[in-house]
């Protein structure tokens, strides 16, 4: 990934996200009381629980999807759609921590460049055929 490092970097701060994420989740185990292996027990420790583990499905997505479409989109587009994703995680775990039924735009802002990133891809893939 050296040929691309603004994706790398992008990349990055994606999993510093999830790794400042799962501080949240350490945090609100001890201020809720929700002692490990517990995985529930308290509904606000649940929200930051459940933010967690779903930024985890969504990065399963979008970090090959990421390293996949840098060659095919170029280091500068490839790196923004990553900081997007990575804004709308923010953007979704701090809507889920208010009112889980507003976290459309973060969801969207996650979703969105992730499936651009994997078209871009296949394109490329099917492209070199």
């Amino acid at each position: 990934m050296t040929a691309f490092p603004l994706t790398t970097l992008a990349i990055l701060i994606a999993l510093l996200i999830y790794f400042g994420l799962g501080a949240v989740v350490g945090m609100a185990r001890g201020k809720f009381n929700v002692p490990a292996p517990q995985s529930s027990g308290h509904p606000e420790f649940d929200k930051r629980n459940r933010v967690h583990m779903n930024t985890l499905e969504q990065l399963v997505m979008f970090v090959p999807a990421a390293m996949l479409a840098a060659p095919v989109l170029g280091d500068p587009t490839t790196a923004t759609l990553s900081l997007l994703w990575s804004v709308g995680r923010l953007l979704y775990a701090r809507s889920y921590y208010a009112d889980p039924a507003k976290r459309s735009l973060g969801f969207l802002l996650t979703i969105l460049p992730t499936f651009i990133l994997i078209v871009a891809a296949g394109y490329g893939a099917v492209r070199a055929l």
